[in-house]
């Protein structure tokens, strides 16, 4: 008998797709689309603020071609809460023009196919590789964009049978299959769910990207792995569009969705607590994976004070972009290898703005910094390079409070004087109350690009660095030096 890998499982997923009557909706009167319309924007809206439950995810979608019409898709906690929600449905107006066309019914999943250390003891991986795959248990659905949903089962054949394979020879086809993933970093979310005695297949798969094309293309490409070409069979596909419950109405009518008019877009709840993605992985809009809204509160009012003091403290989330920052111990080129393949495939997809590897002066660390857009692509990234050699911890997850100082510009002229007053400043700061570390770290293919991160027990402590002479004294300096102004990110 050959061994099962072990699994850990998370979140409930049911895909509910509808059909809409099209001909009763055509011939009732006003009065009971208008009431369709309204109870079911309301359940849409109340699901994807997830008033049902602690924590989870819904969302709507377009359905194209003869199959569906209708996506509602929902993760939660619990079974009996897919159930109740699948059955609140049917007590709305809406329910009595569709019907239910099929469904899919699966629980997220991890094995220990790629990550056994994980299962073997979860607490002794690195704080990155946690997160990610705690992540593929609570998954949130992005805010906008397409859907592609099938089911999988692994062929048990005379020629090829999945089951008869030892762990080992299992493991290495999955890890083959997961290369060929990491091709589509940033362009493709991926939510993967065991139906195993749940459904009629063993997997259900939903890939989300901005770009159909790319589900196009990874679905192709894995197809020559072996483990598709040899030991997997799939069921019917489904592919739609993301819109807001507002626009049920208009989609209704036949209009194009998303109109583009609601508010709605990026502001629905994913649960209390759930501020990770993934990458994180976050499970809202909230930020860039590192904090809630009251963290952002902070944020600002620590702006606010600095600007007060003349110093510039960037927007939200580094100029409305998004950071993920990792670090590392493992070889600097080793390391950036690694980085420079991700980042061909970052390149691919339109909200990258950067990424980049810095190395510390004085230790044996590197940061992997990945500026996105857009929170959700950041997470997704967080996700790959999370699995980069020696990965030990990502900002934000410090004890204390953490600030960073991303891009100093350093004219080239005054490269070695920063150097130096890093330097002179590093031990001011060594002798100040609640500072606990503090690094300059140089981008390996830019030496005037710097960034500094630093970590202080409280925020009281970091702002009486911010108000003391010598850091004004630094200020006044860095205005000479400093090729363009700092911006600053705070992450608690």
């Amino acid at each position: 008998m050959t061994a099962a890998p072990p699994t850990d499982e998370g979140w409930f997923v049911l895909h509910d797709f509808r059909t809409v009557d099209w001909d009763a909706w055509r011939d009732a009167p006003d009065h009971e689309r208008e009431r369709a319309i309204e109870e079911g924007t309301q359940y849409l809206q109340r699901h994807e603020a997830v008033d049902d439950a602690d924590e989870g995810d819904s969302g709507v979608f377009s359905v194209l071609g003869h199959k569906a019409d209708l996506l509602v898709l929902h993760f939660r906690p619990t079974l009996d809460q897919l159930s109740r929600a699948e059955r609140r449905f049917e007590a709305t107006a809406l329910a009595s023009f569709t019907d239910q066309a099929t469904s899919y019914v699966s629980v997220t999943e991890i094995s220990g196919y790629s990550t056994p250390e994980y299962f073997e003891d979860p607490e002794a991986v690195d704080e990155g590789t946690r997160r990610y795959m705690e992540g593929k248990l609570t998954p949130s659905i992005p805010d906008d964009g397409y859907v592609s949903f099938y089911p999988m089962t692994k062929r048990r054949g005379e020629t090829y049978n999945w089951y008869d394979l030892d762990l080992e020879e299992r493991a290495d086809l999955m890890a083959s299959h997961a290369e060929t993933g990491k091709g589509y970093a940033g362009r493709i979310n991926q939510v993967i769910a065991s139906s195993v005695g749940f459904d009629d297949h063993e997997w259900g798969v939903t890939l989300f990207s901005d770009d159909p094309t790319d589900i196009k293309d990874i679905v192709y490409d894995m197809r020559f792995d072996d483990v598709s070409s040899k030991y997997s069979d799939f069921g019917e596909f489904y592919v739609g569009r993301r819109f807001p419950p507002a626009d049920l109405g208009a989609y209704l009518a036949g209009e194009s969705v998303p109109t583009g008019d609601s508010e709605e877009s990026g502001s629905h709840a994913h649960g209390e607590g759930t501020d990770t993605h993934g990458d994180e992985h976050a499970h809202g809009d909230t930020d860039d994976g590192h904090g809630s809204d009251e963290s952002d509160d902070s944020d600002d009012d620590i702006r606010t004070e600095l600007a007060d003091l003349d110093i510039y403290a960037g927007q939200p989330h580094g100029e409305d972009v998004y950071a993920t920052v990792l670090y590392s111990e493992a070889d600097t080129d080793e390391l950036f290898s690694e980085v420079e393949g991700l980042r061909g495939n970052f390149d691919h997809y339109d909200t990258h703005v950067k990424t980049a590897v810095y190395e510390a002066r004085g230790r044996d660390r590197n940061a992997v910094v990945s500026i996105w857009d857009t929170a959700s692509a950041a997470e997704t990234a967080a996700g790959f390079l999370s699995e980069l050699p020696g990965v030990v911890s990502r900002a934000g997850e410090e004890s204390g409070f953490g600030t960073m100082g991303m891009f100093y510009t350093v004219k080239p002229d005054y490269r070695e004087e920063f150097h130096d007053t890093f330097d002179t400043v590093g031990e001011v700061l060594e002798g100040m109350e609640g500072h606990q570390d503090t690094d300059l770290l140089v981008n390996v293919e830019d030496e005037n690009d710097m960034f500094i991160s630093s970590q202080w027990d409280a925020r009281e402590n970091a702002m009486a660095f911010f108000r003391s002479e010598e850091f004004g004294e630094t200020v006044e300096w860095g205005r000479d030096v400093l090729a363009d102004r700092p911006r600053h990110v705070f992450l608690a």
